[in-house]
């Protein structure tokens, strides 16, 4: 209970404040206490009620504040992406990029083997006729190097691939008669 004195009520005023428990939920009273009759300027708000020399008015209920800190954000938070959603993302994009590798070495692939057929077809064919093919098999052997490095395909397949083509030239230099293979001793 708190009991200051107010001369701009009235010489001998006093106000006294006075709250129950230390829940803000409560209300708080205020009295005015005066020898002599208050007038009418003295009026405190809507519900100054008369009594006993005492004039009484209910206050709303009583609010603490606390310092408030406010931070300044540079930029809004953001959600981060879900974590499956970004794999799945970057699933389509490596399984799209494999496919392009695969059909790459596909393609190449049968380059060599259909030039090999044409040779095979036209029958006479001279070692000149086979340096374009050989250009090919280099290219396609590129291109199947590239594809196992960065692993697209595992290297015992790009193995089996570079040797099926070799064995494919082989066969064909031997069927032509351009090559003769030795006996081992």
């Amino acid at each position: 209970m708190a009991s200051v004195a107010c001369t701009a009520l009235s010489p001998c005023a006093s106000i006294s404040i006075s709250a129950w428990g230390s829940n803000s939920r409560h209300s708080s009273v205020v009295s005015l206490r005066s020898s002599r009759a208050v007038s009418s300027s003295c009026f405190l708000g809507n519900r100054l009620q008369w009594g006993g020399g005492c004039a009484t008015r209910v206050l709303p209920p009583l609010v603490i504040r606390r310092p408030v800190l406010v931070r300044a954000a540079a930029a809004p938070a953001t959600k981060k992406p879900d974590q499956a959603e970004k794999r799945a993302r970057q699933a389509e994009k490596h399984r799209l990029y494999n496919k392009s590798r695969k059909s790459e070495v596909h393609t190449r692939m049968k380059k060599v083997f259909v030039a090999l057929d044409g040779l095979k077809k036209k029958g006479q064919a001279t070692s000149e006729d086979i340096a374009p093919v050989e250009s090919l098999i280099a290219e396609a052997f590129s291109i199947i190097d590239k594809a196992v490095k960065v692993g697209t395909i595992h290297r015992n397949k790009g193995g089996h691939q570079k040797s099926r083509l070799s064995r494919a030239k082989k066969a064909l230099e031997i069927q032509l008669g351009l090559y003769s293979p030795v006996a081992a001793s």
